[in-house]
């Protein structure tokens, strides 16, 4: 018989990603519904051996939803990685009771649940919180729509210029080793190219579009790139135009940062609330070391070691779809 959770915290590691402020919610809500203290955990896993920790209440969550980022903060934690860190980090938890953690984060976030849980025997929950949608188990991960949004509505922006000036236009896009933003942005906004981390950059394939459309005297051409493709993001992809093609006249525009923050979508919200409520229900129900996700738009328990383990592959027809409508 699993032991019956009482108090649980809750904390955002790694990333922040839009949608983290209502699954926190949506965690502290639940949480005392159904009669359990909760507790906000400052600043990730560090804030956790610090003892940087607050008992959360309803109006703790209120008015939030709307707001990206992370009211809990996050931070990265040399300390935690060590066994010393981690047991501090337990002994914090302890004094006060809490039995089970709710963690919001990616792969990293759950390599550092899983090591403590089984160290210390706390039930672990994880919520995939990220904007680059890698994670096995789950169709969507939080962030991904809205980043995928404010990246959709920078590129339409610089198309206008585009056509305007006759340019090669690259847009480099966030995704060190997962090209989702990428080849969704790419295609809703028409490119002609998306260069992701998942499948080899043709470039003479690229040059050799640009030179036909340069002998046409139509060079308007966008390139969507992922930042972790081949040869390194948009600026390496452009200084190899710019060497093979003198005399196009190439842009780069890195959007960076900007994706990660902003209002989270209508989507990003209601799936943020959606797992949040069912990783309480999880430790409630005596689940362990799960992550919570959604497959086929049903609610889907994943081992946090396979959800570690298994990167969310992009499929290769999605790649041929790209190319025949960019043609």
């Amino acid at each position: 018989m699993a032991h019956k959770v009482t108090k649980i915290g809750v904390l955002t590691s790694g990333g922040d990603s839009p949608g983290m402020n209502a699954a926190i919610r949506a965690v502290v809500r639940t949480g005392l519904f159904h009669g359990l203290e909760v507790f906000g955990i400052m600043r990730g896993y560090q804030g956790m051996v610090e003892d940087d920790i607050i008992k959360m209440e309803s109006r703790s969550v209120a008015n939030i939803i709307q707001r990206g980022g992370t009211i809990l903060k996050t931070a990265r934690s040399k300390e935690f990685f060590e066994h010393e860190g981690r047991k501090k980090a337990y002994a914090n938890l302890q004094k006060r009771g809490i039995d089970g953690l709710v963690i919001i984060g990616g792969d990293g976030s759950f390599r550092g649940a899983q090591k403590f849980s089984a160290e210390f025997d706390i039930p672990c929950v994880g919520l995939p919180g990220t904007i680059d949608k890698d994670m096995a188990g789950t169709d969507v991960t939080i962030g991904f729509d809205t980043a995928v949004n404010t990246a959709v509505q920078a590129i339409d922006k610089i198309r206008d210029t585009m056509d305007a000036h006759d340019r090669v236009f690259i847009v480099e896009v966030m995704g060190r080793d997962a090209g989702y933003i990428a080849l969704h942005s790419g295609i809703a906004t028409g490119a002609e190219n998306i260069l992701i981390p998942e499948t080899k950059t043709d470039i003479e394939a690229i040059i050799h579009g640009l030179t036909e459309k340069e002998k046409r005297k139509k060079l308007v051409n966008l390139i969507v790139v992922a930042e972790g493709e081949e040869f390194g993001g948009g600026n390496e992809v452009a200084k190899v135009i710019r060497q093979r093609m003198p005399n196009a006249d190439v842009r780069v525009t890195v959007l960076g940062h900007i994706q990660r923050g902003g209002a989270p979508t209508c989507e990003d919200r209601v799936v943020a609330s959606h797992m949040g409520y069912y990783a309480v229900e999880s430790l409630l129900l005596g689940r362990r070391n799960v992550m919570v996700g959604v497959i086929n738009n049903k609610i889907h328990y994943t081992p946090l070691e396979k959800a570690v383990k298994e990167k969310h592959k992009i499929g290769t027809e999605w790649i041929k779809i790209q190319k025949i409508l960019a043609s």
